[in-house]
């Protein structure tokens, strides 16, 4: 089956060509420069981006994969969650394929396929715990199968990756800021008294950094040599002042912060999913060194195998979407043409329906 997958649920627009053979094409267009104009996603531009640019992006990965629109078996589209004009886009770019080429449209929830990415690369052992860990969403699930998802712990506010960002923000980094937190983390030993764990005193699974990420503020202003006066990467931060050594302490702490909350809530899911064989990492988080090694630590004394997606795999994109969308097509589920889009803030309904036959 040749699954085409469409991602447009923030400000990357990503199109893809999977088959059972693996990825066989892929073009992605990142809006990270305009957007860090404004420090943030300004969600009307997005829209209007991935209106201009899904069509150019689809016709090139046909033609890279040396397929036309009437080889394509199904078209796997981001559904949500995300930003609902850009979804939107996506959407209706999904269904209008479908309507003019007889594919069969399925529509993929975005956090899930994150989750599944790994299974690119090689193939995913079941049962697994998931650790979903992105800018919006930081959650815990029990993966059965490539279809089976069960939401164990999820963000109460903010997330891991909102966290680096507004400390990023503060830090006078450019958008997406957080790769640039992470490089200095790796240049100090961590202070592990220095910020408190996020939300770790009780018995759930659930997360919040919002008391982490304010701790984290609160003392970058207190100790206003630590920030640049204009924006910068670190390559700039000697030119402006800036204790290199005293805030790399500083990211470094604070990383530790992030990655063992992460590790304490995995590792409470894992004592009571007793049966689990697997721990997954995913999203654009999973590509931080401290969360990463966090991870690989606990996967090696709880005799887990571990899936550790790639870089260009955290960050979103459309082979994740489509080698989602393969695998539950070749299931037999299936979207009609009503397919509506979800937004940040409202859960992804498991509305397919199984194709007889």
């Amino acid at each position: 089956m040749l699954c085409l997958g469409i991602e447009s649920s923030c400000d990357e627009t990503a199109v893809a060509l999977v088959s059972e053979q693996g990825l066989l094409a892929e073009r992605l267009a990142s809006q990270a420069g305009m957007h860090a104009l404004f420090g943030g996603v300004v969600p009307e531009i997005a829209a209007r981006e991935h209106l201009s640019v899904l069509p150019v992006l689809c016709r090139s990965a046909l033609e890279a994969a040396g397929v036309a629109p009437s080889d394509v078996d199904g078209v796997a589209v981001a559904r949500g969650p995300g930003l609902l004009g850009s979804l939107l886009v996506g959407l209706s770019f999904a269904k209008g394929f479908c309507l003019g080429t007889g594919a069969a449209l399925l529509g993929v929830n975005h956090l899930q396929a994150h989750l599944l990415a790994p299974g690119l690369e090689r193939q995913l052992a079941f049962p697994a715990l998931g650790l979903l860990v992105s800018g919006g969403h930081t959650h815990l699930y029990r993966m059965d199968s490539a279809t089976e998802f069960t939401l164990l712990g999820r963000t109460l506010d903010d997330a891991a990756g909102e966290a680096f960002d507004k400390v990023a923000k503060r830090l006078n980094f450019p958008y997406p800021g957080g790769r640039f937190v992470d490089e200095l983390a790796r240049e100090a030993e961590p202070d592990h008294g220095l910020f408190p764990r996020a939300y770790i005193d009780n018995d759930n699974l659930d997360f919040s950094f919002s008391g982490l990420k304010t701790a984290v503020v609160s003392y970058l202003d207190a100790h206003a040599g630590l920030r640049a006066a204009r924006m910068t990467g670190p390559e700039g931060l000697a030119a402006q002042g800036v204790d290199r050594a005293a805030l790399a302490k500083v990211c470094a702490s604070f990383n530790w912060a992030v990655a063992d909350t992460l590790r304490i809530k995995a590792e409470r899911a894992l004592d009571r999913q007793k049966d689990l064989r697997a721990l997954i990492l995913a999203g654009g988080v999973a590509a931080n060194s401290g969360v990463r090694a966090a991870m690989a630590a606990l996967a090696r004394q709880r005799g887990l195998e571990l899936f550790l997606p790639t870089p260009g795999l955290c960050t979103d994109n459309a082979a994740m979407v489509a080698h989602a969308g393969l695998l539950a097509l070749n299931q037999g589920f299936r979207h009609g043409l009503d397919l509506e889009a979800v937004p940040r803030g409202r859960p992804v309904p498991c509305d397919w329906q199984r194709e007889r036959g």
